[in-house]
C-alpha cells in the first residue's frame, strides 16, 4: 500500500495536481480524487494551513507506514456538535476521507504548497504560504460586492460604467451610518407615503367619503414576538419589537371612523411639487423640495399611518379623482419602482455584513427605523453597519408564497473583467402564506436557514414540502399561467444585466489575483411582470443541499466549476456543463480607476 501510495504521490507531483479543501465540501474532494488529484488535508481545530518542514514527515514516515503512531489528520469526534449542515453532507458524501490509502497519500504530501486550494475563507490560510498556492477559489477585499453597505455604495457609481437606471433592478436603498443617505431616505419614505395615499384614495372613487376599514376583531390574529435571548440582545434590544405589528390590509370606511379631509390635497400638492422635480420643471426657477413644504410631516405620517395601517376614511372628490389618476400615471413614467411599492410604505432593515437572513426586520413606521438607528450603539452594531431597502410589496408569488431565486455565476478574472452565468438556478420559498398583514420572517425571508426554523404552514398542498423549486419547475409553472417565454425573454436577461453592473461598480475595489476565481450566489427577488429585482450577492455560498433539488444543482455547479477553471486551461473548447460566457472584458494596457471621489492634487507656483 505505502509502495502504491508513492507511485501515485509523485505522479501527482508531477503533474501539479496536489490539492487543499477547507470546510464543507465533499464534492469537490470526490471530485478531484478521481481526476487524480492527491489531498494534502488541513486542520480542523482552526489552526491556519502552513507550509510545513520536510523532515518532520522523514522521522514520520516509517512509523505511519508500519501503522503505529496516531492519525495525522483527526477526525472530530462523534459526541460533539456539529457546527453545520455541511459537516453531516461531508461525513455521508466523501466517506473516502478515512480510507488509508488517501490518509497516507496526504501524510506524504504534506511538505508540498497546493496548486490548488477550495477554501471557505481566506483568512485561515497562512499569507505566505497563499501566495505560493497556483489556483485559489477566493478573492479578498469583496467588501463592495458582497456587503449590503458595500454593495448599496458602490451601485451608486453605475453611472459612470453604463446608462443604466439603478432603479430599474436594485430596490432603493440607503446607508443609515451616513448622515446625507439617512435623509435623503427620510425624504423618500415620505414621497412615498403620499403617493401611497393617492392609490388608497384611488380604490374607491366618487363624490362621496372613500377610505379604509379596521378588519373585523375575529379577524385580527395577535403577531407573534421575534424570540429574544434571555437578558435582551445586542443588536435587538427587548423593546425593538414594535417592526412585527400586525399591519391590516386597507379595504373599505368603517361608520365612525374618523375622515381626513385635507389628508388627500396635501399628497397631490406634494407629489406634484415632486414631479415638477423629476421633469427638471426646477432648473431655471427656484422650486422648494418637496418634503420642505408647509405641510406638517410627522402629523401628515401619523394621518398616514391610520388610514393605511388603522382603518381610518378619507374625503375625495371627482376632481381630485382625475388628479390622483393622471398624477400617479405620470409619476409612473419617472419611477421604475412606483409598480413595487404598494401602498403600506414598507422598508426592509439589514445588518451590512450578516448572512443568512440574521437580523433583518421589515417596518412599516419611520419613527422604528430612527429608533433603530439611534438604538445602534453596542461598538458590534454600528448604525454604519446597517442599511434600510425598499420592501417590495407587490412581488410574483407562487401558490399565494413568496420566494426568491438564487443564481449562480463565477469570476476568472477581474482584469478584464470575464464572468460566467449558470444556466441552471433553484428557488426557495417562505413557509407560510405572503401576507403584509403581518411582517415576520417566516413570510417574507426566502433564506433557507430562517425558513428552517418555522414549520410549514400552507393552506395550499402544491407548495413543495422542503421549499426548493428548481428553474426547470419554474418555467413549467409560467407555461401554465401562459407566459412561457418570460422566463428566457425578461427574467435571465433581467439578472444578467443586474449581476454585470454590479461587477463593473465594484472591480476597481476588489482584490484581483491572477489563478483565483469564486463562484457567487446572487437572490433575486421577481416582481408580478417577471423582472428581476438584485437583492444581495454572497461569497462562498453553500453548497450544503437541504433538498433533492439543491442536492443535484450544488453537486452539478461544483462539477461544472471544477471543468471551467481547471478544464479550459489545456482545452478551450471543453465540455464546462451548465455555464455559458456572460462578459468578457476587452484587454487594455492600463486601468482607469474612476468612483465618487474624484481629486486632482498639486501645489500653487509662486512668482519668481
Amino acid at each position: 500500500q505505502l509502495r502504491k501510495a508513492k507511485l501515485h504521490v509523485e505522479k501527482a507531483i508531477k503533474e501539479k495536481k496536489i490539492f487543499a479543501v477547507q470546510g464543507p465540501y465533499p464534492v469537490i474532494r470526490h471530485l478531484l480524487r478521481a481526476r487524480g488529484w492527491v489531498e494534502r488535508k488541513l486542520p480542523r481545530n482552526g489552526k491556519q494551513l502552513k507550509q510545513q518542514p520536510g523532515n518532520q514527515k522523514k522521522r514520520q514516515m516509517a512509523k505511519r507506514a508500519s501503522g503505529g503512531g496516531e492519525p495525522l489528520h483527526h477526525p472530530q469526534p462523534h459526541n460533539k456538535k456539529n457546527k453545520g449542515e455541511g459537516e453531516d453532507e461531508d461525513k455521508k458524501q466523501c466517506s473516502e476521507d478515512s480510507d488509508d490509502i488517501h490518509d497516507l497519500m496526504s501524510f506524504l504530501v504534506q511538505d508540498q504548497v497546493p496548486n490548488f486550494l477550495w477554501t471557505i475563507r481566506l483568512s485561515t490560510v497562512d499569507q505566505e504560504l497563499l501566495q505560493r498556492i497556483e489556483v485559489v477559489n477566493r478573492y479578498p477585499r469583496l467588501h463592495a460586492l458582497c456587503t449590503k453597505e458595500g454593495l448599496c455604495q458602490s451601485l451608486q457609481n453605475l453611472s459612470w460604467f453604463d446608462q443604466v437606471d439603478l432603479n430599474t433592478f436594485f430596490p432603493r436603498c440607503y446607508r443609515l451610518g451616513s448622515m446625507e443617505e439617512q435623509e435623503a431616505f427620510i425624504e423618500d419614505f415620505r414621497l412615498t407615503a403620499a403617493r401611497n395615499l393617492l392609490k388608497l384614495a384611488l380604490e374607491k372613487v366618487g363624490d362621496r367619503p372613500v377610505g379604509t376599514e379596521e378588519p373585523s376583531k375575529s379577524n385580527k390574529v395577535p403577531a407573534p414576538k421575534a424570540p429574544v435571548p434571555q437578558g435582551g440582545s445586542l443588536l435587538w434590544p427587548q423593546r425593538w419589537h414594535r417592526s412585527h405589528i400586525s399591519h391590516p390590509m386597507p379595504s373599505t370606511a368603517q361608520p365612525g371612523s374618523p375622515l381626513y379631509h385635507h389628508l388627500v390635497e396635501e399628497a397631490l400638492e406634494v407629489c406634484e411639487q415632486h414631479l415638477g422635480v423629476l421633469e427638471h420643471q426646477d432648473i431655471d426657477r427656484e422650486t422648494p423640495s418637496p418634503c420642505r413644504t408647509c405641510i406638517a410631516w410627522d402629523r401628515f405620517l401619523q394621518e398616514y399611518y391610520h388610514v393605511a395601517h388603522d382603518g381610518a376614511g378619507l374625503v375625495l372628490s371627482r376632481e381630485q379623482q382625475k388628479r390622483c389618476q393622471d398624477l400617479l400615471q405620470r409619476l409612473g413614467e419617472q419611477l421604475p419602482q412606483l409598480g413595487i411599492e404598494g401602498n403600506l410604505n414598507v422598508w426592509i432593515l439589514k445588518p451590512s455584513a450578516k448572512s443568512r437572513g440574521r437580523g433583518i426586520v421589515c417596518t412599516a413606521r419611520l419613527e422604528e427605523v430612527l429608533e433603530m438607528s439611534r438604538s445602534c450603539t453596542v461598538p458590534s452594531a454600528r448604525v454604519s453597519e446597517w442599511v434600510v431597502q425598499k420592501y417590495v410589496e407587490q412581488p410574483l408569488t407562487i401558490f399565494d408564497t413568496k420566494f426568491d431565486i438564487r443564481q449562480w455565476f463565477v469570476v476568472t478574472d477581474w482584469k478584464p473583467l470575464t464572468v460566467w452565468f449558470y444556466r441552471d438556478c433553484y428557488l426557495r420559498f417562505c413557509s407560510q402564506p405572503f401576507s403584509l398583514r403581518h411582517l415576520e420572517p417566516a413570510r417574507h425571508l426566502c433564506n433557507v436557514s430562517i425558513q428552517k426554523r418555522y414549520k410549514t404552514s400552507q393552506p395550499d398542498p402544491r407548495v413543495p414540502p422542503d421549499k426548493i423549486w428548481s428553474n426547470k419547475q419554474f418555467q413549467a409553472y409560467l407555461a401554465r399561467l401562459g407566459r412561457a417565454d418570460a422566463w428566457h425573454r425578461v427574467t435571465v436577461p433581467g439578472m444578467k444585466a443586474a449581476i454585470l453592473n454590479a461587477l463593473r461598480c465594484a472591480q476597481d475595489q476588489v482584490g484581483s489575483r491572477k489563478g483565483s476565481f469564486e463562484l457567487f450566489g446572487a437572490d433575486f427577488l421577481i416582481g408580478e411582470d417577471c423582472q428581476p429585482w438584485l437583492l444581495e450577492i454572497n461569497s462562498c455560498p453553500t453548497m450544503s443541499p437541504s433538498s433533492a433539488v439543491t442536492r443535484r444543482l450544488c453537486a452539478n455547479v461544483q462539477r461544472d466549476t471544477l471543468r471551467l477553471v481547471l478544464d479550459r486551461k489545456d482545452d478551450p473548447n471543453c465540455a464546462i456543463g451548465a455555464f455559458e460566457l456572460l462578459y468578457k472584458e476587452a484587454a487594455v494596457p492600463t486601468c482607469l480607476h474612476v468612483g465618487l471621489k474624484l481629486m486632482v492634487e498639486g501645489c500653487s507656483l509662486k512668482k519668481p
